[in-house]
């Protein structure tokens, strides 16, 4: 797909796009979002699936979003359905900045998707696209991922929780009484989270496990 393109009104924004320096991608994807083009939306699209560069992603990104979102949104809700985890997880983050709840559906399909990013990526966008009224159902969801990854990959479950509100309480505390330690520690981590927002994650990981292994005594 991005090999030279020799026609075409956007040509040379399709060759730089693909070329080999990340600062030509970075300035193509720019102006691409300088002066919008609905044309480009499936081109930028589909760079994002490709693009190795953080950088250059993050820009594509807001390229798409300077773009009316009834364009952007059902190209990027197609891109879900992607056989590619940067494909989804990119389309993801694009739709949770857009902040379109048409995509809601599509979005909470892929909360436990295999790959740790894309699962990433839907929660942050799931916190963000879920109806008024849906929290708690998204909590319930959400709360079977606890103990699932690394500690970044808790964190982000831990954040997507608590930007629920208040509907997220009850169900940290049943996650608390599970027979599995690491989503006992994971619900203590995040109900940590909500008292003291500016509190260490990973102190707060780690001492749930030994209360969880050990008891609360120990």
């Amino acid at each position: 797909m991005y090999t030279t393109n020799h026609g075409g009104p956007n040509a040379h924004f399709v060759d730089a796009l693909a070329a080999a320096d990340p600062s030509v991608r970075l300035q193509a994807a720019l102006a691409a979002g300088t002066t919008p083009d609905p044309r480009l939306a499936d081109t930028l699209v589909a760079r994002c699936a490709v693009e190795p560069d953080f950088f250059v992603r993050d820009m594509l990104t807001w390229a798409l979003c300077r773009l009316p979102a009834e364009i952007t949104v059902p190209v990027l809700i197609d891109e879900l359905g992607s056989d590619t985890p940067q494909a989804r997880s990119q389309a993801l983050h694009t739709l949770s900045k857009i902040g379109d709840r048409f995509a809601w559906p599509a979005v909470s399909a892929l909360l436990h998707d295999e790959h740790d990013e894309v699962a990433r990526s839907a929660w942050r966008a799931a916190a963000v696209l879920v109806p008024p009224g849906d929290e708690a159902g998204l909590a319930d969801d959400l709360a079977t991922e606890l103990g699932r990854g690394d500690h970044h990959m808790q964190l982000s479950l831990s954040r997507a929780l608590v930007a629920l509100g208040e509907g997220v309480v009850p169900v940290l505390a049943a996650a608390g009484a599970s027979p599995d330690p690491r989503i006992r520690a994971h619900a203590g981590a995040t109900q940590q989270l909500i008292r003291d927002p500016d509190s260490g994650f990973t102190l707060a990981v780690e001492m749930a496990k030994r209360v969880a292994v050990a008891g609360p005594d120990t």
